[in-house]
């Protein structure tokens, strides 16, 4: 880990520094929070929600519990909300690129815009790590980037009554094809083979729309764009058999994926195993004590990458997190539905107690 941090700034003294600020990261300030532990969160993204917001925003969710169907950006709102009371502070648009361990046993941690941090423990939330979308790599493209072309969809109004091209052969092509094709005056929907990655119902879809005539489908590869008084007008792409053709259209969307990275997570003395981070299955703690992963970015036996396996390893790791900061201290198992501590924290009653654990409702220590 980094022994190079800059203390001529003043640092933010917390118990924790989660490095994430999706799903998992933001229901992991809630379970701190239960236990009465600060939080700060840093995205490298300028948005909270990870991939939710970045990449589906309005895609239905169907397996959160007791929530039947919501959207990735209903998801987001109601997890954010929902640790309104615990006031975290939010840093986006920066890594954390340096961690160091004092000998006290806390953490100096630093970010890509200078911000710095005193806390008691990190926790990598990190989803897939830092990633960018796989961009065109056509001449001229990065001119059009955001008024022309787009990588992920922000308002999907903004794309109704217009000609689309749309590259990509996963999830999220289908998905906005599917989606956009009752809006917009015309669809082209490219990819580089006939095989697609994507849902098997949603590949018949898009399959049977071609067959109707309402949906057009090339495969092959974008060579370059065309451009008239400094906009873009079309894109031209070359066939399987070989022919380049020229498609006029107002807006494209490129589907390819992200390219995910670590980035500075991997120079901080982590084990790192296939870009993910080992952890325990008790305490989700990595190689470094008083650093913990949850969420897409651990790994351990047994491992499923589900937002609520990530919200079960959030609550685990709080617990831990508690347990390193506070060495031989008690901690009382307390019932959201019946301590009047938590329920204080959770800003629900007016009184503070120390509270019996009750025989219904969410368990917490405190």
């Amino acid at each position: 880990m980094s022994l190079s941090l800059d203390r001529s700034k003043l640092a933010v003294v917390t118990d924790v520094v989660i490095v994430g600020a999706g799903p998992c990261g933001l229901f992991q300030v809630f379970e701190l929070g239960l236990l009465g532990l600060k939080a700060e969160l840093v995205d490298s993204l300028s948005q909270i929600g990870g991939q939710c917001t970045e990449l589906y925003p309005d895609k239905p969710i169907y397996d959160i519990p007791a929530i039947p169907v919501c959207t990735a950006r209903e998801l987001i709102e109601r997890l954010q909300e929902q640790i309104k009371p615990f006031n975290p502070g939010y840093h986006l648009g920066q890594e954390v690129t340096e961690v160091s361990a004092r000998a006290d046993g806390r953490f100096d941690v630093a970010t890509s815009r200078g911000t710095r941090f005193d806390a008691g423990a990190v926790i990598v939330a990190g989803g897939v790590g830092s990633f960018q979308p796989r961009r065109l790599s056509v001449e001229g493209s990065e001119r059009h980037e955001g008024h022309s072309i787009h990588y992920r969809v922000k308002d999907a109004a903004s794309f109704h009554d217009r000609d689309l091209v749309i590259f990509g052969g996963g999830d999220s092509a289908l998905d906005w094809t599917l989606e956009l094709i009752e809006r917009a005056r015309s669809i082209v929907l490219v990819h580089r083979r006939a095989e697609f990655r994507g849902a098997p119902a949603s590949v018949e879809r898009m399959k049977a729309l071609v067959e109707e005539g309402r949906l057009d489908f090339i495969e092959g590869q974008v060579q370059s764009i065309v451009e008239q008084d400094e906009k873009l007008t079309g894109v031209r792409v070359t066939a399987r058999d070989g022919v380049t053709r020229t498609i006029a259209t107002d807006q494209v969307l490129v589907f390819w994926g992200l390219s995910p990275k670590l980035g500075p997570i991997a120079e901080w003395g982590l084990t790192i195993h296939r870009r993910t981070i080992p952890v325990d299955t008790h305490r989700f703690q990595t190689n470094i004590p008083g650093i913990y992963a949850v969420g897409d970015i651990n790994d351990y036996p047994g491992k499923k990458k589900l937002i609520l396996s990530g919200f079960h390893e959030a609550a685990l790791a709080a617990f831990a997190v508690k347990e390193h900061m506070r060495p031989g201290e008690k901690i009382h198992l307390q019932y959201t539905t019946t301590s009047p501590l938590l329920q204080k924290r959770l800003g629900v009653t007016g009184e503070a107690g120390d509270g019996a654990a009750g025989d219904a409702g969410a368990r917490h220590r405190a």
